[in-house]
């Protein structure tokens, strides 16, 4: 006896007929690329951690930008490794720091592609940490200032902006940065700069790679104090509120892998778009499992990415955008 192929199959009988019902469209101008900017002369240094992903000085750092155009990429990330780190990560908001210096090359080089500049002092700070520390009398112990970094954090989002960014991106998680950096970009004229903000940033075991990459490890102690315990969830509506109501533009969550329910209820309970980061730790676990034959990295990143953006990511920031960029399109990489 014949049975009926039913509706559900039939709809998946060709591939012409299932890219026609496709739920989920993954395309490159999803996708945001992170570029590490150096001081120095010739230098594109491969991160050990990240295959693939360099250290560029100046004068290399054309070269990635055509390259990012050209895969049809739309919008890089800004991170800088500066030469000089103190107390209060002064070369964060330098007019010649290095963010400023890389983004004010990209808009002459490229004035189309979209940049946005990581708001944080970690990378330029000796200890590490993505704000101002001090001794606490009463226990002795080194403590975030708060109220204090939002000031430099501030003078950080004005300078960038000065520099042509078209979105700033604060990573910092203090209380209140997206009040204050709002506050401070409209009064230096700058109310037409988005904000990006890290809303969800959960403090995980997915940064090592990165942590290499940008030199930011702290120094002591962790970022317990300021970014979210994983195990929480309903924190994450509470933070996310929080954002919206101090004037941010789109909220992210960080990581994303280990997060897509969290991104699902943000896309659900805001009208925002929701950024989603595939970290580095996500990247670098890919690469050691294709560098050793063990998976189809093109299938796993598309699948992987796929995923991100039906679980409601608008935007995706991943190390993996320019060779997904070109796998979506057809090519070999």
């Amino acid at each position: 006896m014949a049975f009926p192929i039913t509706r559900h199959r039939r709809l998946r009988r060709t591939a012409g007929i299932r890219a026609l019902v496709r739920e989920t469209a993954l395309g490159s101008s999803d996708f945001i690329y992170p570029i590490f900017v150096t001081h120095g002369d010739n230098i594109k240094e491969e991160i050990p951690s990240m295959p693939g992903v360099y250290h560029f000085s100046m004068d290399r750092l054309e070269a990635e930008i055509r390259d990012v155009v050209a895969s049809g990429v739309g919008a890089v990330l800004l991170f800088g490794v500066p030469e000089h780190k103190d107390a209060v990560g002064t070369s964060a908001y330098d007019s010649e720091g290095i963010v400023q210096r890389a983004t004010r090359a990209i808009k002459q080089w490229a004035p189309e592609l979209v940049v946005v500049a990581d708001t944080c002092l970690c990378q330029f700070t000796d200890h590490g940490h993505c704000g101002i520390v001090h001794q606490d009398e009463a226990t002795g112990t080194a403590v975030v200032d708060n109220d204090r970094s939002l000031e430099l954090l501030v003078r950080t989002a004005v300078s960038q902006a000065e520099a042509g960014a078209d979105i700033i991106a604060p990573s910092n998680m203090m209380d209140g940065f997206v009040h204050a950096i709002r506050s401070g970009l409209d009064e230096a004229g700058y109310g037409d700069i988005a904000i990006m903000s890290y809303s969800v940033k959960y403090s995980s075991a997915f940064y090592g790679p990165f942590r290499d990459a940008a030199h930011s490890a702290p120094q002591f102690g962790d970022r317990k104090t300021y970014q979210m315990d994983p195990a929480n969830v309903r924190e994450a509506v509470r933070e996310a509120e929080s954002d919206v109501a101090e004037g941010a533009d789109m909220l992210m969550v960080k990581p994303a892998l280990a997060y897509l329910d969290v991104l699902r209820m943000l896309k659900e309970q805001f009208d925002l778009p929701v950024v989603a980061y595939n970290v580095s730790a996500e990247y670098s676990m890919v690469k050691a499992a294709a560098a050793n034959g063990w998976i189809n990295e093109k299938a796993i990143v598309l699948e992987t990415l796929t995923g991100m953006k039906r679980a409601g990511a608008d935007i995706i920031i991943t190390y993996h955008a320019k060779d997904a960029a070109r796998w979506l399109r057809g090519e070999e990489v």
